[in-house]
């Protein structure tokens, strides 16, 4: 057999390529070697909060390290988001991000300090939760499409109301205004139990609300569910159809919350914390406990989630402007 000399240039790009092979193996074998931190983007006791902390337990107890959550609330969870957009994309500062801060928020604030889609490296979704349109039992609608169609007679006749001005709740009130081509007025709250509490006198007509937040009045007879903004219909309310199968083919709004890295982050490394998530989100206590709270839990491939991601942005922005809300 002919041998042939190798060139210092190619002995060079071999040295090269044999130091960097082993480094991504090495990343992924040692990851994690340090405590991790998960920011949460909201005060302590909230959802998004009690999600990070269970999953912060299950990391922790399986891969030896300390894992913190790290609360940094405000701006509607812009201010967390941007911390760790800017952190070292090195896999030990992680997001717990929803649908505010890492989709609505790129059109909701148009001074936002980060990029929802390219400062950020999707790992894997965790939970989302649909929203219900219910209303006061003396509206006159005891259908979806009823109430669609008293809307349509009644342009700016009837009210919604929301927690806040650009929240998922104000936000799909807007969805549907925009898809079914009626006018209503937003009436907007400062959380949802004063909302709730108009709903329930009458005061407002409707709302787009959290199922854990309006089940008691559904099942105390106070506000009446008339449909889902799910795909499908939401195993806690299953004589509760969906928008879509009330007249509105395709109508779909979820609020999600999912676990996000800074970008950059080494793909070992988000294909190893993504299937984490994966794998937690299917234990009992985890899915039993959020799936009680009207949550649909799920997990993701960190690919799936970016391109869900991807479509939400997309989903959300013609809402925003097109409703001509903005955020200071």
């Amino acid at each position: 057999m002919i041998r042939f000399p190798m060139s210092r240039r190619t002995m060079l790009a071999l040295a090269s390529l044999a130091m960097f092979m082993p480094a991504s193996g090495h990343a992924q074998a040692t990851y994690p070697n340090k405590p991790i931190r998960i920011v949460v983007p909201f005060a302590p006791g909230g959802s998004t909060d009690v999600l990070a902390r269970r999953l912060a337990d299950k990391l922790a107890a399986d891969w030896g390290q300390p894992v913190v959550v790290d609360n940094r609330p405000g701006a509607g969870g812009t201010l967390g988001a941007d911390f760790v957009a800017k952190s070292a994309p090195d896999g030990y500062t992680l997001l717990a991000g929803v649908t505010g801060s890492n989709a609505i928020a790129q059109a909701l604030y148009p001074k936002l300090s980060y990029d929802v889609i390219k400062d950020f490296a999707p790992l894997s979704v965790m939970v989302s939760a649909p929203l219900v349109l219910a209303v006061n039992p003396d509206v006159k609608a005891k259908t979806a499409a009823e109430f669609l169609a008293l809307a349509r007679s009644k342009p700016d006749a009837l009210t919604f109301g929301s927690p806040g001005n650009g929240t998922s709740m104000h936000l799909t009130g807007e969805m549907y205004k925009q898809v079914a081509g009626v006018s209503m007025v937003h009436v907007p709250y400062r959380g949802s139990a004063a909302m709730l509490t108009d709903l329930m006198s009458g005061q407002i007509q409707s709302s787009f609300g959290d199922v854990l937040v309006l089940m008691p009045q559904i099942q105390a007879g106070t506000v009446r569910p008339l449909a889902v903004t799910s795909k499908t219909r939401h195993p806690m309310l299953p004589d509760v159809p969906t928008l879509d199968e009330a007249g509105l083919p395709g109508f779909e709004a979820s609020s999600w919350q999912g676990l996000f890295a800074p970008a950059g982050t080494p793909p070992d490394i988000v294909e190893k914390l993504g299937a984490a998530v994966i794998k937690y989100m299917q234990s009992p206590d985890i899915k039993d406990f959020f799936a009680s709270q009207g949550f649909v839990v799920q997990g993701s491939t960190p690919a799936a989630f970016k391109a869900f991601v991807a479509s939400e942005v997309q989903k959300w922005t013609p809402i925003v402007k097109n409703s001509g809300v903005q955020a200071n």
